[in-house]
């Protein structure tokens, strides 16, 4: 499995007792130990109005990191269209490549305000029996965004990120006008030409982040452009995401064929034991995402531990659960090498977090020597 390359996603996590100084300081070292120990692709996500999540602009975070490192690749997981533009998102990542040029990856979401709707996601084609893959991947029943959706807190997020009155583009016109800044190629519909400086020739690798077989598969893959589908945010629906894109692709200037990232949220230890203790916190931490709370500050175990669970919260973070790979080094790369034997990946991108930082190091640090063995 050494030829998968391995990659990190960082939602620059704030720990119980900790402060976004700490998490944005532990995030820069730990991408140029992540450097260090030759994972490929460094990206942060951005998330908004959450006290446990200091990712709230990846250029910001990016341009910083970049400075401390030399050769990794950075990258955004993903920037949220929803409440930006085209010219706003090109021009940004155009100044950190116009310092760092050929290592910024642009990955692009519809999250943060973006309509509803699109096309119907496609069924996956890959068997699930008994809520497994026929490699034994778990595949779990699929969660309700709805309640979010109708969340006072998600849409006072919307209002602030947005100017009063404004309506989200249309994504795939979004991604066009994207590819036509950079290429120097856009001109409105009147005929009036506009250059992004800098951005425009920018050494970006563009690829579109997505949960499911909707708009954000077809977009990628009518445009031929690298795909990543979130195994950790909806294991649901990572196949039909997965799918979706193949089927829609076309092959273009950047690809002639398909390309896949697949995410997992890992924690891995020196033994099984240890690695469920410092996993103990994930549950309350998913659980405030969807309960629309917010992100709290990550938990110690015994935080995690005083928590009283009723049945309606062990629902919400179920499926969260049971797909987290949480074991010993050789169990976990087990595990990943299953993910991408049923994805068909040709990445997998790692997302971990543990009340500790140190903690966190030793976990990407014992996964890459162990995949480096495969």
């Amino acid at each position: 499995m050494s030829d998968i390359p391995l990659g990190v996603l960082d939602l620059v996590p704030i720990s119980s007792g900790s402060t976004a100084t700490e998490a944005l300081r532990n995030s820069v070292d730990l991408a140029r130990r992540a450097e260090d120990l030759g994972y490929a692709r460094y990206w942060f996500a951005e998330h908004h109005l959450n006290p446990g999540v200091a990712g709230t602009s990846p250029a910001v975070v990016l341009a910083l990191t970049a400075s401390a490192t030399s050769t990794i690749r950075l990258g955004s997981g993903a920037v949220q269209l929803g409440h930006r533009t085209a010219l706003s998102t090109v021009e940004e990542f155009g100044l950190i490549d116009a310092l760092h040029p050929g290592r910024l990856d642009l990955g692009l979401g519809r999250s943060g305000g973006a309509p509803p709707g699109g096309p119907a996601a496609r069924p996956g084609s890959t068997p699930v029996v008994d809520g497994r893959t026929p490699n034994g991947l778990r595949i779990p029943s699929r969660f309700s965004f709805e309640h979010l959706l109708g969340s006072p807190r998600v849409a006072l997020q919307r209002t602030l990120l947005q100017q009063p009155n404004a309506a989200s583009q249309e994504y795939g016109e979004q991604i066009d006008d994207i590819l036509a800044l950079l290429a120097g190629t856009y001109r409105s519909t009147d005929g009036v030409e506009a250059h992004a400086v800098p951005g425009e020739g920018a050494e970006l690798e563009l690829w579109i982040l997505g949960s499911s077989g909707g708009v954000s598969a077809e977009v990628a893959g009518r445009n031929g452009l690298r795909f990543a589908a979130n195994y950790h945010v909806s294991p649901a629906t990572v196949l039909e995401a997965a799918e979706g894109y193949r089927a829609a692709f076309q092959p273009s200037d950047v690809l002639d064929k398909p390309y896949i990232s697949v995410s997992a949220d890992v924690v891995v230890a020196d033994d099984d034991e240890t690695a469920r203790e410092l996993a103990t916190g994930y549950g309350l931490w998913v659980r405030s995402i969807r309960n629309a709370e917010g992100a709290v500050p990550f938990p110690t175990p015994d935080e995690a531990r005083a928590h009283v669970w009723s049945d309606a919260d062990r629902a919400l973070v179920q499926d969260r659960l049971d797909t987290q790979f949480v074991g010993s080094p050789g169990r976990v790369a087990d595990r990943l090498a299953q993910l991408q034997e049923a994805t068909g990946a040709d990445e997998l991108l790692i997302t971990t977090i543990t009340h500790d930082h140190a903690d966190r190091v030793r976990s990407y640090e014992l996964l890459a020597e162990e995949w480096r063995t495969r």
